[in-house]
């Protein structure tokens, strides 16, 4: 009972906030905050279907949802627009609906902490905890660090955009670990070949970028092969 609620809030919460809120109203709470009639439309929308989805059976949490929701994206409409404030703003709703069935099912919420303790207690998770980490910003450290001579040479590159060659490489890492746990080595083989393809044709006429590329994408690849192979031979 207690996840089928979560489910249903949930839906019911991400109904509200992106598919029956229309960007009018979002603009119109942005500008006029508390005397925004959109807000208290969105406030009413989000009760309704928060009710609808759950037959009206929690009328308390239901009211608590509701005016939570109005209070939360009445403090989002003065905060400047970006991920920062959208992060934090549906954190705290999913944080209000997680309290919901804490207050609704607390026997059952019990057995799921009891669960996750467990599961935090798992050699695997940490083992995985550890190496996905590893091969986010430290391993892009080390390999900036290795690769920094070749770098200076080429970063006349004005047309890059900011820090997405670093969140490229950071989510290279991911996806490569995720294949090498789940043996599909040619997979590898065509992404790398991908990317190596796309970013050749950037630098085909900067021989000097190009060699850095490559020399760069060819430690990240290693870096995630070898630390997906450490870990297989760790959950052996």
């Amino acid at each position: 009972m207690l996840i089928l609620l979560y489910i249903k809030l949930i839906t019911a919460h991400l109904l509200s906030d992106f598919v029956f809120q229309p960007s009018s109203w979002v603009a119109d709470r942005n500008r006029r905050h508390i005397t925004s009639p959109a807000l208290y439309y969105h406030t009413l929308v989000t009760g309704l279907l928060a009710g609808a989805l759950t037959n009206f059976q929690y009328p308390l949490v239901i009211l608590g949802i509701t005016f939570s929701h109005f209070l939360i994206d009445l403090w989002k409409s003065y905060q400047r627009p970006g991920l920062p404030s959208f992060f934090i703003d549906q954190f705290l709703h999913l944080f209000v609906i997680l309290l919901a069935g804490v207050y609704l099912y607390p026997a059952e919420f019990n057995s799921v902490k009891d669960l996750s303790i467990v599961f935090l207690k798992s050699r695997d998770f940490w083992i995985y905890a550890l190496a996905i980490i590893f091969l986010s910003s430290p391993s892009g450290i080390i390999i900036g660090l290795i690769t920094a001579k070749w770098r200076r040479q080429v970063e006349d590159a004005e047309n890059s955009l900011g820090s997405a060659g670093r969140w490229i490489g950071i989510l290279e890492r991911f996806i490569i670990f995720i294949l090498v746990v789940f043996d599909q080595y040619a997979a590898i083989g065509l992404l790398t070949a991908a990317k190596s393809i796309l970013r050749f044709g950037e630098t085909k006429n900067m021989p000097q970028r190009t060699e850095y590329v490559l020399i760069g994408t060819l430690i990240s690849v290693s870096t995630a092969i070898c630390i997906g192979l450490i870990v297989k031979t760790a959950l052996l």
